[in-house]
């Protein structure tokens, strides 16, 4: 019997097998520019769960996420372009980067809620845009950082590097499947329901012992990682790094993508993050006003679907499933003798 778990399951697999052939799939059905348009969809679903993590596991609405995946993006283009590294300690640069100001700025930012949280997240945000605008000698401020590629890893004869467009997709695609089975495996332990319970009701999940401001400060490092790694892929994707990538209406596109896909669920971002990026590059082709159409989008998701569109199609899931099940009741009752 198709119940919803094995319908998921089926879903997940054949989403997995059309990303894996995405590069020799989409040439053939559309062009070779939806490739890069799939990959930068993926890097930017990761930063939409560091959005989705916060607001949807733990009930703290951010608009300051842009502000990890910039040091993401600024670890990995000064460690090429000023301190000569080669791949992976640059890498390893922009996430740790990323992991220590969310560290930094979650021991402040996690003793508030509500819209003083979402506030000072803001204000962290926007001292830091600020600060790389004006240090233009080390930022490049928002002219930005350009650098060269180094090779990803030289093993004998065969090098591995973002300028190979096949080895640059599945790099991104692994890394991001990596970060999101990791979420999910945090989403299912304990730590992932010590988040629900703080989300659902912080006082009574202090009262059965939980410490809430800790809890709370560890999921704010996991989202300054998440978007620190997006960071970090999106600099060597893109080969450039800017101060514009860190201010808050970056946030505030990834909190409409994970509200809009489903908040509270693992995949939402992914499907808020398609919708909208795949809108961007259909409609503005056409006419440059695309932002009005993606503003009518979100209203509308929001208005019939609260729950996102990941939410509405779990709801509708389950009622289908349940009908299912009653009618299979109803069936056996008649055949009974």
């Amino acid at each position: 019997m198709m119940t919803p778990a094995v319908i998921a399951r089926v879903m997940l697999i054949a989403f997995g097998a059309f990303l894996v052939a995405v590069p020799w799939l989409i040439p053939v059905i559309l062009n070779k520019f939806w490739v890069s348009v799939i990959a930068e969809i993926m890097i930017w679903s990761l930063f939409a769960a560091s959005v989705n993590l916060l607001f949807g596991y733990i009930g703290l609405l951010s608009f300051g996420q842009a502000l990890y995946f910039g040091f993401g993006m600024y670890g990995v283009a000064i460690g090429v372009a000023t301190l000569g590294l080669s791949f992976w300690p640059a890498f390893g640069l922009g996430i740790v980067a990323s992991i220590a100001i969310a560290l930094v700025s979650g021991i402040f930012a996690v003793r508030l809620t509500w819209h003083y949280f979402a506030i000072i997240t803001v204000v962290f945000s926007l001292i830091f845009y600020f600060f790389a605008v004006s240090v233009k000698p080390l930022t490049g401020g928002d002219d930005g950082i350009n650098f060269a590629l180094p090779p990803t890893f030289s093993i004998g004869g065969v090098t591995g590097s973002f300028s190979d467009a096949n080895f640059q997709y599945f790099f991104i695609l692994a890394t991001v499947a990596l970060c999101f089975f990791l979420m999910h495996r945090v989403i299912r332990s304990p730590l992932g329901k010590a988040f629900v319970a703080i989300r659902d009701n912080d006082v009574r999940a202090a009262l059965i012992g939980l410490n809430v401001y800790q809890l709370r400060l560890i999921a704010f490092v996991m989202a300054g990682f998440l978007a620190g790694v997006a960071g970090a892929l999106f600099a060597f994707f893109g080969r450039y790094a800017s101060a514009s990538y860190m201010f808050y209406h970056v946030s505030g596109e990834a909190v409409v993508w994970a509200i809009v896909g489903g908040a509270g669920t693992l995949f939402g971002p992914v499907v808020g993050t398609t919708l909208f990026i795949v809108i961007r590059e259909i409609v503005s082709t056409h006419w440059e006003h695309h932002a009005f159409i993606v503003g009518a989008v979100a209203i509308l998701v929001v208005i019939f679907a609260p729950k996102g569109l990941v939410g509405l199609w779990n709801a509708e899931l389950a009622r289908w499933s349940e009908r299912t099940n009653d009618a299979s009741v109803k069936t056996k009752l008649r055949t009974e003798p």
